[in-house]
């Protein structure tokens, strides 16, 4: 008697609806705005947000290829390689991951290039490669492309990203600083100009030493630059940072950098101070 009032259980069964499946790899979402790009239109605009202006962090050679002629560029240093002084635990296998993921054996590539015509000496950092932060063979490899630049009267053109000196290498990271500053200060008594430009992010022992050094030093919208990161620093003094601090823009309007350049106008701006710092 009871069971013929009870209410029955309906279960609501929904038609199946297929859904577009779309391809990995096709499109990238702006961490800063947060806009949908197509990768294709992504790549021709430089790796640059349509919307907001936003430069996504790019490889080494993707650099060399927005920066140099066609068939324009040689690498050399390419056989130096890090090792573990140390004997810091894991850092062998870290050091093979990044390799396999990047296909470089350090994170700084350098080479004879050419801009528009114009012969150079370039070092260039790659993020990817754990932060392109500096060990002994990056501080190496920098060396070697101030000494081709003194040797073959080549101005030198770096491009910085870095998370700073590599902790696994200690002492001998750090190194790499006082290393750097001995040959920016020979380039200077030659006269070879010496131009950087620091890309997102610059910071730790390459901001406190050759980054910071150059003759004209550019940087990319938006850039992090600074030695310790804006956390670290407030939480030391005790005081809330100014918007923007350490950021490219904020840097330029204090003097510390000489213009924020975008990507796709360094080319032509880097010819430009080519041209007006040629020796010839």
């Amino acid at each position: 008697m009871f069971d013929f009032f009870r209410k029955s259980k309906y279960v609501t069964v929904k038609p199946e609806t297929k859904q577009k499946e779309i391809p990995d790899g096709l499109w990238q979402k702006c961490p800063r705005c947060g806009e949908i790009i197509f990768n294709k239109e992504l790549e021709k605009n430089f790796k640059v947000c349509p919307k907001c202006g936003y430069h996504f962090k790019i490889s080494a050679w993707e650099r060399i290829k927005l920066l140099c002629d066609e068939n324009g560029f040689v690498e050399f240093g390419r056989e130096i390689n890090g090792g573990n002084p140390l004997n810091f635990p894991g850092y062998e296998e870290k050091l093979a991951e990044a390799r396999e993921k990047t296909g470089l054996k350090e994170a700084v590539v350098t080479g004879l290039g050419k801009i528009n015509g114009r012969e150079v000496v370039l070092a260039i950092m790659d993020p990817n490669f754990i932060m392109a932060s500096m060990g002994t063979a990056v501080g190496e490899k920098i060396c070697l492309a101030m000494e081709k630049a003194l040797e073959k009267k080549l101005p030198l053109v770096v491009f910085t990203a870095s998370g700073g000196a590599r902790m696994q290498e200690g002492i001998f990271s750090l190194m790499q600083m006082a290393k750097t500053v001995q040959l920016v200060n020979r380039l200077n008594a030659e006269k070879i100009f010496y131009l950087v430009v620091m890309t997102d992010p610059t910071t730790g022992g390459v901001s406190a030493s050759f980054a910071a050094l150059g003759d004209i030093i550019l940087a990319e919208p938006g850039a992090l630059i600074g030695f310790a990161g804006p956390r670290v620093i407030e939480q030391t003094i005790r005081q809330k940072l100014p918007e923007g601090f350490q950021r490219a823009e904020f840097l330029e309007q204090h003097g510390f950098i000489d213009a924020v350049v975008s990507r796709e106008q360094q080319k032509e701006v880097i010819t430009k101070l080519l041209a007006w710092h040629s020796q010839k």
